[in-house]
């Protein structure tokens, strides 16, 4: 079965996001559904599949479109990846969702692992890789995920990455990716970062 994929989530970042870079890594044109408004995981219609859980659908986007690596090795690395910025994705994904209260210390937490913990770890894998992805000599779904992040974090701290030049040049680099500068542009599916007016129903979505 084919056709485009179809998306079910609400009109925002969440766990839907990483999988709309995925698609639009890709190359690939999607549908636009709301019927999972106020449930708790994305489910993407896709290959005749009703598919939910956010790391099997990346998963098989990644497989589907040879975001995936060229051997078993290449995979684990993309998975090894892949599962450490999911981490730090979240942390940032979370932030607004923090009680004003706790949102200071949450942003300390967010920088401080960051800067301390994952973005020197990626610009050693950058160093010691050499090359201009992260896993072998061809883009994967492990370069689609870290600029999701990094650009997630600069819009968090808009100097986080001034000590990771080798992160900086990455960002660059694969921002000029054409299906991927074509996502960055106005008007594509790319959601914008939550505002305090989208609370109340982001807080049903999460909890």
């Amino acid at each position: 079965m084919s056709g485009k994929p179809k998306l079910h989530y609400f009109n925002g970042r969440g766990r839907m996001e990483s999988i709309r870079w995925l698609l639009a890594a890709a190359g690939v044109e999607v549908c636009l559904y709301g019927s999972l408004l106020f449930q708790q995981v994305p489910m993407v219609e896709i290959d005749g599949m009703k598919m939910v859980q956010s790391r099997a659908i990346g998963n098989y986007i990644a497989m589907k479109y040879n975001l995936y690596g060229k051997d078993l090795k290449e995979r684990a690395l993309i998975d090894m990846y892949v599962e450490a910025v999911i981490d730090l994705n979240e942390l940032l994904m979370t932030h607004i969702l923090q009680p004003a209260d706790k949102r200071e210390q949450h942003f300390a937490t967010i920088v401080d692992k960051a800067t301390n913990r994952y973005f020197p770890v990626y610009e050693k894998v950058l160093k010691d890789h050499g090359q201009d992805f992260l896993v072998g000599n061809q883009f994967s779904r492990a370069d689609v995920q870290l600029l999701e992040t990094l650009l997630m974090a600069e819009e968090c701290k808009p100097d986080i990455l001034a000590k990771f030049p080798l992160l900086q040049s990455f960002k660059a680099r694969i921002s000029n990716i054409p299906t991927i500068k074509k996502f960055l542009q106005p008007g594509s599916q790319r959601k914008p970062p939550l505002q305090e007016k989208d609370l109340p129903k982001v807080m049903k979505i999460f909890h």
